[in-house]
């Protein structure tokens, strides 16, 4: 990872919501505040970009720079709203990700 660059991790959901977690360059991570969850500008501001509808959850204390975000399952990435049919199909498919029924 370069050490002026936004890292992006992949997706990856429990039953009820999907996760990412993005990593930001240490330097910049020592800007921000310690002790609470950045508002939606606020990681928007430092140049955090992804889809609508994804909430800093949680901070990862030993690693600070690396901020945790998730949103409910079927979330419309352009509205930022849970859309039924989406999250109807996305319960589905972590379903049969995980063998709990087949397709």
């Amino acid at each position: 990872m370069s050490n002026s660059r936004i890292d992006y991790s992949e997706k990856y959901a429990d039953d009820a919501n999907e996760y990412r977690h993005v990593i930001l360059p240490k330097e910049l991570a020592k800007t921000l505040p310690k002790n609470r969850l950045l508002t939606e500008a606020e990681w928007r501001g430092i140049g955090v970009q992804q889809s609508r509808g994804w909430q800093h959850y949680a901070i990862h204390r030993p690693e600070p720079h690396i901020l945790l975000f998730r949103r409910p399952l079927g979330t419309d990435p352009q509205s930022g709203r849970v859309d039924p049919e989406l999250e109807r199909q996305a319960r589905e498919e972590y379903k049969h990700q995980f063998g709990i029924i087949r397709k």
